[in-house]
């Protein structure tokens, strides 16, 4: 039986990734950076959008277990993104010219460890990876620990504690369940994204955290479902799939499908999107690129949790 629902999931998780992938790719314009502007400009929802679709792109390429078209379609994406960045040149001026700043260095890293490299970025950053400023960086420590990660994919050794990084984060602490708020859920899937490198390295994540999720992050997603917070609730999602014992939940996959539109694009909570597509872009793009994240790190896991049953059994 378990072996037949981990097949279900992976099947409606395939569908899902699949049909929010092409709607991505068939949008990929208004991922375009603005040009002719300058470096200073190039920032906030624009940059933060191409991030995402990186990271997203990158995670169905470090699986491999994507359909044919849909890794093709993934990879072209993944050079798209390269290419918005002028092969990492835009990043390496923006971290030079904005030394203290951590989130150029973010965006490279899923590029960097999906095998695009700039050699001057990777000199600066195992140079301000060195500094003491680093190690005082004022973010909050889940994002402390997102840099941490950066660093790893980079391949940059640093210094940090995270074992403290990780009891000051929310989930850390192990608090009073019914005290999770969007903003702190956030948070928390953010945490166990990073500790385990999106599901890479499952032994990332502490026992006991591992335990705290198990028994309550089933009752938070079934939460953010009745809400339809699709981009949380897809998040959670993932970070079942990054606990040493993965959860799945088939019911709430089939809820995902049923709320996806036809054209694979995910909504945004409960608000109408616009007819037209690149309208609807703006506030949906979001939840589509997780969608994509979720549908691949699920289908991975539920595949390999599947044949690891089956093997159990002979």
């Amino acid at each position: 039986m378990e072996t037949e629902m981990d097949t279900a999931v992976a099947r409606t998780a395939r569908q899902v990734a699949e049909a929010a992938l092409s709607w991505l790719d068939g949008m990929r314009g208004s991922f375009a950076l603005p040009t002719d502007t300058p470096d200073d400009h190039v920032l906030g929802d624009a940059l933060k959008a191409l991030a995402e679709l990186t990271l997203a792109t990158a995670l169905v390429r470090r699986e491999a277990i994507a359909g044919p078209r849909s890794a093709d379609l993934a990879d072209r994406l993944l050079d798209f993104c390269w290419q918005q960045v002028g092969q990492g040149e835009l990043l390496y001026r923006l971290q030079a010219r904005t030394p203290a700043a951590t989130y150029p260095m973010e965006i490279y890293a899923p590029f960097a460890a999906a095998g695009y490299r700039h050699e001057r970025l990777d000199r600066l950053a195992a140079q301000l990876y060195g500094l003491r400023a680093y190690r005082v960086v004022e973010h909050v420590p889940n994002r402390r620990l997102a840099l941490v990660s950066a660093a790893a994919k980079i391949g940059v050794a640093v210094p940090d504690d995270l074992a403290a990084l990780t009891g000051q984060t929310w989930l850390g602490g192990t608090p009073e369940p019914w005290m999770l708020d969007p903003s702190n859920a956030y948070g928390v899937t953010h945490t166990v994204f990073h500790l385990t490198d999106w599901g890479a390295r499952p032994e990332g994540l502490p026992p006991q955290l591992q335990d705290y999720l198990h028994q309550w992050l089933p009752a938070w997603a079934e939460v953010y479902c009745e809400t339809r917070l699709w981009d949380l609730l897809l998040e959670m999602l993932m970070v079942g799939t990054c606990l040493g014992r993965p959860l799945f939940s088939r019911a709430i996959w089939e809820q995902v499908a049923a709320a996806q539109r036809a054209d694979g694009m995910m909504p945004n909570g409960m608000t109408k999107p616009p007819a037209d597509p690149h309208r609807a872009w703006r506030n949906h793009h979001h939840p589509t690129i997780v969608a994509v994240a979720a549908g691949t790190l699920t289908l991975s896991r539920a595949v390999s949790h599947a044949a690891t049953g089956a093997r159990s059994k002979t």
